[in-house]
Protein backbone atom coordinates (compact mmCIF):
# COMPACT_ATOMS: atom_id res chain seq x y z
CA UNK A 1 0.00 0.00 0.00
CA UNK A 2 1.47 3.33 -0.27
CA UNK A 3 2.83 5.00 2.26
CA UNK A 4 0.31 7.93 2.63
CA UNK A 5 -2.15 5.08 3.92
CA UNK A 6 0.06 2.86 6.19
CA UNK A 7 3.34 4.62 6.70
CA UNK A 8 6.58 3.31 7.32
CA UNK A 9 9.99 4.30 8.69
CA UNK A 10 13.28 3.60 7.00
CA UNK A 11 16.95 3.63 8.57
CA UNK A 12 20.02 3.67 6.95
CA UNK A 13 22.78 3.27 9.04
CA UNK A 14 26.05 4.67 7.80
CA UNK A 15 29.16 3.80 9.36
CA UNK A 16 32.53 4.97 8.54
CA UNK A 17 35.58 2.47 8.44
CA UNK A 18 38.61 2.66 8.92
CA UNK A 19 41.46 3.87 6.14
CA UNK A 20 44.34 2.29 5.83
CA UNK A 21 47.02 2.93 3.39
CA UNK A 22 49.90 0.37 1.22
CA UNK A 23 52.65 1.16 -1.36
CA UNK A 24 52.24 -1.14 -4.22
CA UNK A 25 53.88 -0.89 -7.99
CA UNK A 26 51.32 0.51 -9.99
CA UNK A 27 51.79 2.15 -13.78
CA UNK A 28 50.87 5.78 -13.82
CA UNK A 29 51.82 8.74 -12.32
CA UNK A 30 48.96 11.22 -11.43
CA UNK A 31 46.84 11.23 -8.38
CA UNK A 32 43.97 8.76 -9.18
CA UNK A 33 40.42 8.24 -7.85
CA UNK A 34 38.13 4.95 -8.25
CA UNK A 35 35.44 3.90 -6.21
CA UNK A 36 33.81 0.35 -6.43
CA UNK A 37 30.89 -1.11 -4.37
CA UNK A 38 30.65 -3.97 -2.99
CA UNK A 39 27.67 -6.34 -1.74
CA UNK A 40 27.21 -8.98 0.89
CA UNK A 41 24.20 -11.37 1.63
CA UNK A 42 20.82 -9.42 2.29
CA UNK A 43 18.74 -10.21 5.19
CA UNK A 44 14.75 -10.53 4.54
CA UNK A 45 12.28 -9.44 7.33
CA UNK A 46 8.30 -9.46 6.69
CA UNK A 47 5.68 -7.80 8.63
CA UNK A 48 1.86 -7.60 7.84
CA UNK A 49 -0.67 -4.73 8.89
CA UNK A 50 -4.62 -5.59 8.96
CA UNK A 51 -7.40 -3.07 9.27
CA UNK A 52 -10.68 -2.99 8.48
CA UNK A 53 -12.58 -0.05 6.64
CA UNK A 54 -14.54 2.30 8.62
CA UNK A 55 -15.16 4.99 6.14
CA UNK A 56 -14.74 6.25 3.10
CA UNK A 57 -15.70 9.80 1.89
CA UNK A 58 -13.87 11.33 -1.10
CA UNK A 59 -9.90 10.42 -0.64
CA UNK A 60 -10.55 10.69 3.20
CA UNK A 61 -10.40 7.22 4.48
CA UNK A 62 -11.27 6.18 8.03
CA UNK A 63 -10.07 2.33 9.09
CA UNK A 64 -9.44 0.21 12.14
CA UNK A 65 -6.55 -1.31 13.01
CA UNK A 66 -6.15 -5.19 14.65
CA UNK A 67 -4.97 -3.27 17.99
CA UNK A 68 -8.24 -1.46 17.89
CA UNK A 69 -6.68 1.70 17.10
CA UNK A 70 -8.77 4.40 14.31
CA UNK A 71 -6.33 5.63 11.58
CA UNK A 72 -7.63 8.75 9.43
CA UNK A 73 -5.59 9.38 6.12
CA UNK A 74 -6.63 12.50 4.29
CA UNK A 75 -6.59 12.66 0.23
CA UNK A 76 -5.37 9.29 -0.14
CA UNK A 77 -3.82 9.63 -3.85
CA UNK A 78 -6.22 7.90 -7.38
CA UNK A 79 -2.79 5.76 -7.90
CA UNK A 80 -3.31 3.54 -4.55
CA UNK A 81 -4.70 0.46 -5.63
CA UNK A 82 -6.25 -2.59 -3.50
CA UNK A 83 -5.77 -5.89 -4.82
CA UNK A 84 -9.36 -7.79 -3.96
CA UNK A 85 -10.28 -11.39 -5.80
CA UNK A 86 -8.02 -10.25 -8.78
CA UNK A 87 -9.32 -6.93 -9.67
CA UNK A 88 -7.58 -3.28 -8.88
CA UNK A 89 -9.62 -1.08 -6.77
CA UNK A 90 -9.38 3.15 -6.28
CA UNK A 91 -9.99 4.28 -2.21
CA UNK A 92 -13.53 5.22 -4.07
CA UNK A 93 -13.97 1.45 -4.73
CA UNK A 94 -13.73 0.57 -0.93
CA UNK A 95 -16.66 -0.01 1.22
CA UNK A 96 -17.08 -0.29 5.39
CA UNK A 97 -16.50 -3.04 6.19
CA UNK A 98 -13.65 -4.09 4.04
CA UNK A 99 -10.77 -6.06 5.17
CA UNK A 100 -7.24 -4.34 4.01
CA UNK A 101 -3.95 -6.57 4.78
CA UNK A 102 -0.52 -5.25 4.01
CA UNK A 103 2.59 -7.41 3.64
CA UNK A 104 5.91 -5.47 3.44
CA UNK A 105 9.03 -7.24 2.64
CA UNK A 106 12.08 -5.50 3.81
CA UNK A 107 15.53 -6.37 2.27
CA UNK A 108 18.91 -5.10 4.34
CA UNK A 109 21.68 -5.45 2.13
CA UNK A 110 25.31 -4.58 3.82
CA UNK A 111 27.73 -3.26 1.26
CA UNK A 112 31.58 -1.65 1.45
CA UNK A 113 32.18 1.31 -0.58
CA UNK A 114 36.21 0.60 -1.63
CA UNK A 115 37.55 4.01 -2.69
CA UNK A 116 41.42 3.69 -4.01
CA UNK A 117 43.55 6.79 -4.51
CA UNK A 118 46.77 6.12 -6.10
CA UNK A 119 49.94 8.11 -6.82
CA UNK A 120 53.19 7.56 -8.25
CA UNK A 121 56.51 10.07 -7.99
CA UNK A 122 59.65 10.99 -7.03
CA UNK A 123 60.82 12.44 -3.06
CA UNK A 124 61.34 15.74 -3.30
CA UNK A 125 61.52 16.19 0.63
CA UNK A 126 61.00 14.28 3.71
CA UNK A 127 59.42 14.72 6.92
CA UNK A 128 59.76 11.71 9.06
CA UNK A 129 57.73 10.58 10.32
CA UNK A 130 54.69 12.37 9.58
CA UNK A 131 54.98 13.75 5.85
CA UNK A 132 56.31 13.61 2.52
CA UNK A 133 56.40 15.49 -0.77
CA UNK A 134 56.73 13.94 -3.83
CA UNK A 135 57.27 15.27 -7.50
CA UNK A 136 54.51 13.57 -9.60
CA UNK A 137 55.44 13.62 -13.81
CA UNK A 138 53.82 16.90 -14.48
CA UNK A 139 56.29 18.45 -12.62
CA UNK A 140 53.84 19.23 -9.51
CA UNK A 141 55.03 18.70 -5.73
CA UNK A 142 52.54 17.62 -3.96
CA UNK A 143 52.61 17.02 0.16
CA UNK A 144 50.92 13.65 1.59
CA UNK A 145 50.53 12.69 5.49
CA UNK A 146 52.26 9.54 6.28
CA UNK A 147 50.31 7.39 9.22
CA UNK A 148 51.81 5.46 11.56
CA UNK A 149 53.14 2.67 11.24
CA UNK A 150 53.18 2.95 7.42
CA UNK A 151 55.59 1.21 4.53
CA UNK A 152 56.52 2.27 1.28
CA UNK A 153 57.52 -0.07 -1.66
CA UNK A 154 60.86 1.44 -3.12
CA UNK A 155 61.92 -0.69 -6.06
CA UNK A 156 60.52 -3.74 -4.57
CA UNK A 157 61.67 -3.09 -1.11
CA UNK A 158 59.45 -2.33 1.54
CA UNK A 159 60.71 1.27 4.14
CA UNK A 160 59.40 3.47 6.39
CA UNK A 161 59.38 6.64 6.65
CA UNK A 162 62.92 6.98 7.66
CA UNK A 163 64.23 4.52 5.08
CA UNK A 164 62.91 7.73 2.15
CA UNK A 165 65.73 9.66 0.16
CA UNK A 166 65.44 12.54 -1.88
CA UNK A 167 64.97 11.35 -5.46
CA UNK A 168 63.62 7.97 -4.59
CA UNK A 169 60.44 6.67 -7.07
CA UNK A 170 57.50 5.32 -5.07
CA UNK A 171 54.10 4.34 -5.85
CA UNK A 172 51.61 4.73 -3.37
CA UNK A 173 47.90 3.32 -3.01
CA UNK A 174 45.72 4.65 -0.44
CA UNK A 175 42.53 2.65 0.22
CA UNK A 176 39.43 3.47 2.46
CA UNK A 177 36.50 1.51 2.95
CA UNK A 178 33.11 2.41 4.23
CA UNK A 179 30.67 0.09 5.22
CA UNK A 180 27.18 0.87 4.40
CA UNK A 181 23.38 -0.82 5.15
CA UNK A 182 20.80 -0.13 2.15
CA UNK A 183 17.20 -0.71 3.24
CA UNK A 184 14.43 -1.47 0.56
CA UNK A 185 10.74 -1.51 1.44
CA UNK A 186 8.77 -3.55 -0.56
CA UNK A 187 4.53 -3.29 -0.20
CA UNK A 188 1.61 -5.62 -1.08
CA UNK A 189 -1.80 -4.22 -0.33
CA UNK A 190 -4.75 -6.64 -0.48
CA UNK A 191 -8.06 -6.44 0.49
CA UNK A 192 -11.80 -8.63 0.50
CA UNK A 193 -15.18 -7.66 1.15
CA UNK A 194 -17.19 -9.48 3.44
CA UNK A 195 -20.61 -10.33 2.46
CA UNK A 196 -23.67 -10.36 4.65
CA UNK A 197 -24.30 -13.78 5.60
CA UNK A 198 -28.21 -15.25 4.88
CA UNK A 199 -30.42 -16.12 7.67
CA UNK A 200 -31.52 -19.98 6.99
CA UNK A 201 -35.11 -20.11 7.30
Amino acid sequence: MNTTIMCHRAYVMFVVGLACLAFQPRAGSQVKTSTNTMSHEATTETSVERAEVVSVEGNDLIVKMDDGTIRHFANVPESVRVAVDGKELGVHDLKPGMKLERTITTVTTPKTIITTQAVTGKVWQITPPSSVILTLENGENQKFNIPKGQKFNVDGQMVDAWGLKKGMKVTATKIVEEPVTEVEHQKQLTGRLLLPRISQL
